[in-house]
Order: C-alpha cells, then structure tokens, then sequence
C-alpha cells in the first residue's frame, strides 16, 4: 500500500482541553493534512510542507473540511439497533419491554450477522471508527458482531452479556457457562486484527454473587482484556442492587466484592454516585462513560462531566444506542453540552471533540492506537463538512474563529457533515 496525503483542516490534541487550556490542548491548522501509509498515520503538518515531502504520495483534497480522529462510541449495545427511538419506558420496564424480547432473536446466527452489518453501516456513516458493545449472552451474537467489524478492518471492542438471573430464560446462562463461553470468545477474537475482547456482566442486579465471581476470576486471569457493565444508571436501579445485595457498602461494592473493580474496568452512566465510589473509581484508575442521549431518552438523570473529569477519572462518551436516540455522535457531543448547561457549566467544543475521540478511546485504554491525529496513530478518521446544511452553513459563515464555526455541526450535524470516513488507512465511506 502507498502512500496518501489527505488534506484539508486538521484537529489534534497534544494535552486534554479539561485540564489544560484549549489553545494549549489543541492543534487546529487551517490548511493541514495527514499523510497515510500502512494503516497508520505516518505525518502530520501543513499541506504545503506535506506536498513538498511527499511528492509521490497519492493526494485527497478535502478543501475546508475538517480532519478529526474517528469517533470512539465507548458503551453500546448493537443488539438493540431495531428498537432504538421505542416510546415511553425507564430502565427496568425497557430492559422486560423491549431488551430483552429483541436479544432473545440473536441466538440465530443469521439475524446476529444482518443486525450487526446494520449497525456498522449506521454508525460508519456517522463517522464513528470504533465501537465498544455490549452483544448478548449468545456466542453467536459475539461472533457476529467481531466477524463483521474484522471484515470491514475495524477496530472493535465487545463482549458476551452475562445474565443468570432477572431476565428471561432463554437468555440467562449459568456462573459456569457464562465463565467458559466468555473464555472461549475471548481466546477467538481477543487481539485478532483490530479486535478487543470486553469482559461483560450486564449489571450486577441480573447476575448472581457465584457469576460475579466466576467473571472476577476470568478478568483476573485476562487482565489486559477490559471489563464492561452498568454503573448507577437511575436511583430505582440502585434500589434493586442494594435489595440483592444487602451486604453491599453501595452498588460499586456489588462489583468491588468480586474483582470486577480495577484498572480497566469500564463503568457505563455512573449518574447518582456516592462518595466512596466517587473515591475508589479514582484511586483505581477505573473509566465511566457519559450517555447522555440515554440519560435524556429514559429520564436517569444528569452525569457531572465537570466534577468527575476534575477528579482525573477517565471519562468516555457514548450513544447507548438503543437505550440513547441516535447513532451519531454530533448528536451526543450536542446532548453533553446541553446537560452540561443544566448542571452548570458549557463545556467547550474542544472538550466535546476531546470526548468523543481521545477521552473515549482513554477510557477504553487504546489511547496509544486511536482517538487523536498523531505520528504512529491508526488511521481511522473522520472528514467533517462545517457547511452540510443551510441552517449549518448560515451560522458557520457568521463565526469569528474555528471554535465558532466548529460548533453548529457539533449542535446541530447528522450524517450529511460526513465528507468522509476512513479506518485502518482505507476510505469506508
């Protein structure tokens, strides 16, 4: 493969804009470009100097387009791609309702494999390079999701669900065979091309202490494999956990008591959070994952983005799809911004694009290989139109600076802003 200098405005971070000021964080050069070579970012400078180094480089020329890093969407579940926008339920009642009727179909490898290709499709045309997802307790439902995200050369994080209890039957498992289907997923597919292997309890209200452990033990033999769940999503959730699990300090303790708490573990929500969890996420270097079309979409609540990046925790975002309303994540970023207004602070657009590409891919530890424009990097990007609609453009065209004209695609953007997308060095769309 050779080389291809694909130009046009670029947007780097060289610190996060949370704990440093934005025009030390971010690197925005108005006519830059990014020379590919081998799946990887191989330069970064002005077009100028690129075209001048690389003379025989192949030349995609975006104009004023933006060139970020791919979206990372740290927490969802691709299972639920068909119910996504279902009316009128909070978590428990759309989990009976809604959840889990539709994963009982995924035990049928041939549905697994149609949904799954679905998904991808919707979320490349967003512009998102990786997904972290929750499939569900059927190996099948796994094989189909990594299958379809090897063949399209991305980079994918996913687990088998665990459930052995409060849910239906045909998706419930047992300690052991949640155990040793989950070991064998992850000796398939763990560090297979670009994929991630996520150890996955679904919430500690649907498994038992014995799966818990079962899963603890797993993670502890498999630590370089992350480990996903749900965390202080809505407070009549946290009441079901405390009712299971009487013996519990608070609900990060159902986890905690099992060894499903350590460096590595990836908290989806983490809304109503108690001090001590608040401190023992911290001490441990743990990851929580801000949803907000979600928290919105089914009434949880409002996650402290401004209090919890304060305290150094990693901090992802992410769609939930299907539980969050859209597969974009310009719509998420928009959905951050507007509850971070309601709990009292705007965060800045280079904190909103942090979020969604370096800050998710440090929560789900791959900040080493994606989530940034930098020397060494995958090259999964996305090509941002800041004039993809009229309403769009009108603004953008008013703005002073590139923060201002980068901001109405954030509010208001949606698959049309995709000039492009590419992963792994090849253009996807």
């Amino acid at each position: 493969m050779g080389k291809t200098l694909i130009l046009g405005q670029t947007l780097a971070f060289v610190a996060d804009p949370f704990h440093a000021p934005v025009a030390e964080a971010a690197r925005h050069e108005r006519r830059g470009g990014v020379l590919v070579e081998a799946g990887r970012i191989a330069a970064l400078g002005t077009a100028d100097e690129l075209r001048a180094a690389h003379p025989g480089a192949r030349v995609v020329d975006h104009g004023d387009a933006l060139i970020c890093a791919g979206f990372v969407d740290a927490h969802a579940h691709y299972p639920q791609t068909a119910i996504i926008a279902s009316w009128g339920k909070r978590l428990i009642d759309w989990l009976n309702t809604y959840t889990f009727p539709e994963e009982m179909r995924f035990g049928d490898p041939a549905y697994a494999a149609e949904v799954a290709a679905r998904y991808f499709d919707l979320t490349l045309a967003n512009g998102t390079t990786t997904v972290c997802s929750y499939c569900t307790s059927h190996p099948e439902s796994v094989d189909a999701y990594f299958t379809e995200a090897e063949r399209r050369g991305l980079r994918a994080v996913g687990g088998k669900t665990c459930m052995d209890r409060n849910a239906p039957e045909g998706l419930c498992d047992t300690p052991a065979r949640a155990y040793d289907e989950s070991r064998a997923l992850l000796q398939r597919w763990h560090g297979t091309g670009r994929l991630v292997y996520a150890i996955t309890p679904r919430f500690s209200p649907t498994s038992s202490s014995a799966q818990l452990e079962a899963l603890g033990a797993l993670w502890a033999e498999h630590p370089d494999c992350p480990m996903q769940t749900h965390l202080s999503e809505q407070t009549d959730e946290i009441a079901w956990a405390r009712s299971l699990f009487p013996e519990a300090r608070d609900y990060l303790d159902t986890y905690e008591a099992f060894g499903l708490l350590g460096p590595g573990a990836v908290y989806g929500h983490a809304i109503h959070l108690e001090p001590r969890e608040k401190d023992r996420l911290a001490e441990v270097d743990a990851a929580l994952v801000h949803c907000p079309t979600s928290n919105t979409f089914i009434g949880s609540g409002i996650f402290d983005t401004a209090g919890l990046t304060a305290r150094g925790l990693r901090i992802g975002l992410a769609t939930d799809t299907g539980g969050g309303s859209s597969f974009s994540m310009l719509r998420t970023m928009a959905a951050a911004y507007e509850l971070g207004q309601l709990n009292g602070g705007a965060l800045h657009p280079a904190q909103l694009m942090w979020l969604a590409t370096s800050g998710s891919a440090r929560a789900l530890r791959l900040e080493d290989r994606i989530g940034n424009l930098a020397v060494g990097m995958e090259a999964d990007l996305a090509v941002l139109d800041l004039a993809s609609t009229p309403a769009i453009a009108q603004r953008a065209a008013r703005a002073e600076d590139f923060w201002e004209t980068l901001f109405p695609t954030i509010m208001m953007g949606d698959d049309r802003a995709m000039r492009a997308v590419w992963a792994g060095g090849a253009q996807v769309i």
